[in-house]
């Protein structure tokens, strides 16, 4: 026991020294030496519209993409040094040596649109809403803030995180650009107001909203960011036909699609246009994979759910889809590559991990027969209606199920439909469901297969993985909290709780004259646009 707590006072102190001071500032991109222009509308497209404006309570890029840059967060990454944190409306913090309380400074003279101040208080009812949400209203990510005991606000300029224990990622799960801040004044008549309205203090205030058509911001003069922003605004085109927003850039309708296009479309465009648009390609962090609602038959059976994630080759679906959707690389629940992840040798021992894909399938078919249907199955996949990549990567998996017997139909919703069947009712058999987040962080990516989450989509309970999940959490010293990712990950791959597809890489186009964007591994940060400019044409 003194050797944990003496690692963890190690840690805390280690992390108070570094993080002591962090100045409020958005360095600009190695190399930037152009003059920025100001004035200008940038013109972008996106692939859907949100189920609601609330980022406490969505986890799509329909949402965070439109209304990120009307808000601020207390921590954010830093535009240009993923996954470094950095202030945004916090000025600086200090870490106690004990690691239970995080104070923070606020920025004074920071404004809401609606001309009231932003105080601590504000700050402090915004995260109580995220992580004690008060009965009726929804918290995707509250799980994440599992340490918080208390936040409290002394005064109008400081707030302070009382936790129950300490925490290996409470500043990283701060920094998530889903934490906007809202007025408490509208919180407190009603906590879900924020699902169709807007007042936050961010570079841009809200223009306008057409559903299935646009959604534009203006430049807000009273940014707290001096001479930011350099838009006089920005405009959102919505359409969930790929071929229609690469038309639109290739025509120079619109000037940037933030999340990806596939790789003939990028090609066409590049083609077309030249030294005049840029492509930035990167990582992402986020696979795509298919939840089994483990309440309904034949869910509830282990062998079935295990039949379906081993008739999948992932390997094979990989080389197929990369150039169609950017989905390629087969990892466990983490991102491969990272310290989180299983390393490929373990992930390879685990049922639909198998290199050999005939072995695999022989072995899905035994185990339908053995679970009563020798014969196969039918089934029925909900999805979203967006083409990139949720519609082409049902077409590849129907196809291989195929072979092992089962058919299923491909059932494509609406996006607000989409999230009320698979998050909200648990009305599906099956169902598309990505695992995106922000950054590379286990609190973020795995609170969505405990008991209860709001994400945990196929609907199961697991009093193991309960267990693994807190104990990571609680562990500060990185060995052992890597050791606890990995089994959680090992058991819910083995019990085939959740079918993990593939993990995406982001194609970002967009026209040259747009400057002083980097594409960063998530496309819901860096998306705040209070230092992009538009040159002349």
């Amino acid at each position: 026991m003194a050797t944990v707590l003496g690692r963890q006072r190690m840690l805390c102190a280690a992390v108070l020294l570094a993080l002591l001071l962090v100045p409020l500032s958005v360095a600009d991109p190695a190399g930037a030496a152009e003059t920025p222009r100001r004035g200008g509308v940038l013109l972008a497209v996106i692939g859907a519209d949100p189920p609601s404006l609330d980022p406490h309570q969505e986890s799509t890029f329909a949402n965070i993409q439109l209304v990120a840059p009307l808000y601020s967060t207390l921590l954010q990454i830093d535009p240009y040094e993923y996954p470094k944190i950095i202030g945004d409306v916090a000025t600086e913090w200090k870490i106690a040596p004990d690691g239970l309380s995080y104070t923070f400074k606020i920025r004074p003279g920071i404004v809401f649109h609606d001309g009231s101040p932003l105080t601590a208080a504000d700050v402090k009812a915004t995260y109580d809403k995220i992580i004690f949400p008060p009965e009726g209203v929804r918290s995707i990510r509250k799980q994440a803030y599992s340490a918080v005991a208390s936040v409290e606000a002394p005064d109008a300029g400081t707030v302070v995180f009382r936790l129950k224990f300490p925490s290996a990622s409470l500043l990283a799960n701060l920094a998530s650009p889903w934490n906007v801040i809202y007025p408490k004044k509208y919180l407190d008549k009603d906590p879900n107001y924020f699902k169709t309205n807007v007042v936050g203090s961010g570079p841009f205030k809200f223009k306008s909203y057409t559903r299935g058509s646009s959604f534009e911001g203006e430049r807000n003069p009273g940014y707290f960011v001096k001479d930011r922003p350099y838009l006089d605004g920005y405009k959102f085109f919505i359409s969930p036909e790929t071929s229609v927003r690469a038309a639109a850039i290739r025509s120079g309708r619109a000037y940037i699609e933030f999340r990806d296009l596939p790789l003939s479309e990028v090609d066409a465009i590049k083609k077309q246009l030249g030294d005049k648009v840029v492509v930035q390609q990167t990582p992402m962090v986020g696979q795509f994979g298919i939840a089994m609602n483990n309440t309904v038959k034949p869910f509830t059976d282990i062998r079935v759910r295990k039949a379906l994630t081993l008739g999948f080759d992932r390997y094979t679906a990989g080389r197929v889809l990369y150039p169609l959707t950017g989905l390629r690389d087969v990892g466990p629940l983490i991102r491969p590559g990272t310290e989180w992840a299983l390393p490929p040798a373990e992930l390879e021992t685990i049922p639909g991990f198998w290199r050999d894909a005939e072995k695999s399938r022989a072995e899905a078919k035994r185990l339908l027969a053995e679970a009563g249907y020798p014969n196969g199955l039918k089934l029925v996949l909900k999805n979203r209606n967006v083409k990139l990549p949720y519609q082409d990567l049902a077409v590849f998996v129907i196809q291989e199920w195929r072979k092992i017997g089962v058919e299923v139909e491909n059932r494509p919703l609406e996006t607000a439909s989409w999230f009320s069947d698979g998050r909200d009712t648990g009305n599906f058999e099956l169902i598309i469901a990505p695992t995106v987040e922000f950054m590379d962080e286990p609190d973020q990516f795995l609170n969505r297969y405990t008991t209860g989450a709001p994400q945990n989509w196929s609907r199961f309970s697991d009093p193991a993985v309960d267990d693994l999940f807190a104990r990571q959490a609680r562990a500060v010293d990185p060995v052992e909290r890597r050791k606890l990712v990995h089994q959680l990950q090992k058991r819910v791959l083995e019990q085939a709780y959740y079918m993990p597809g593939l993990w995406w890489s982001r194609r970002v186009v967009h026209l040259a004259k747009v400057k002083n964007y980097v594409a960063p591994p998530s496309h819901y940060t860096n998306q705040k646009l209070q230092d992009v400019w538009l040159s002349e044409d």
